[in-house]
């Protein structure tokens, strides 16, 4: 959790709640909200001109999302869809520029935040320039296990095939025959059709 919901709602948040495939906020649109998941999942996507998604991110009870183009007045480069139902808190974006004022914890947790945000976009950037799908799909395995989850097949990846595939850019049967590969190589282990990474 970035921000305890008891601040949030001190400074003036209030929860909305958002049925799957339900548009949280357009690209294209301006930020106004701050908005931290309270319960359900979130991505972050855009569609080509083909009418191909592209996942940028899929974020969870805690995480925050759009945080970052509150800084300045240019429009959300991306859309944000509720994936599952969702409960969100939202903070008008004056609340949210005053909470972070008044309370610099908060302000350097959010700067950590975006910090590790900022790195993960690097690496997956590098990553979708690569041609081995095995790179891509270990690279987002990575970000998601983090560095505090060392143990091989102790990490559940809470992605789908389609999602793996939205993330890297693969097309979702490259995606099913490489972690298959992936799985007679060792690298994960499938049971149950779920993923160990």
């Amino acid at each position: 959790m970035i921000i305890s919901e008891d601040l949030l709602l001190k400074y003036g948040a209030f929860y909305e709640n958002y049925e799957p495939g339900e548009t949280i906020f357009y690209e294209g649109n301006m930020p106004k909200f701050y908005f931290q998941i309270s319960s359900g999942i979130v991505e972050l996507n855009n569609y080509h001109e083909d009418g191909k998604e592209f996942t940028q991110n899929i974020l969870r009870h805690g995480q925050s999302l759009g945080e970052s183009f509150l800084f300045d007045d240019k429009l959300y480069p991306t859309n944000a869809t509720a994936k599952t139902e969702c409960k969100i808190l939202k903070l008008p974006k004056n609340d949210f520029i005053n909470l972070l004022k008044n309370n610099p914890e908060v302000s350097s947790k959010m700067f950590r935040c975006l910090a590790d945000i900022l790195y993960n976009k690097y690496i997956m950037l590098f990553n979708i320039s690569s041609s081995d799908p095995i790179s891509k799909i270990k690279t987002v395995m990575d970000c998601l296990k983090g560095n505090n989850n060392k143990n091989q097949y102790s990490y559940e990846v809470p992605l789908t095939r389609q999602q793996l595939a939205n993330l890297t850019g693969l097309r979702v049967e490259t995606v099913i025959r490489t972690i298959k590969k992936m799985h007679n190589s060792n690298l994960v282990k499938i049971e149950n059709r779920k993923i160990y990474y």
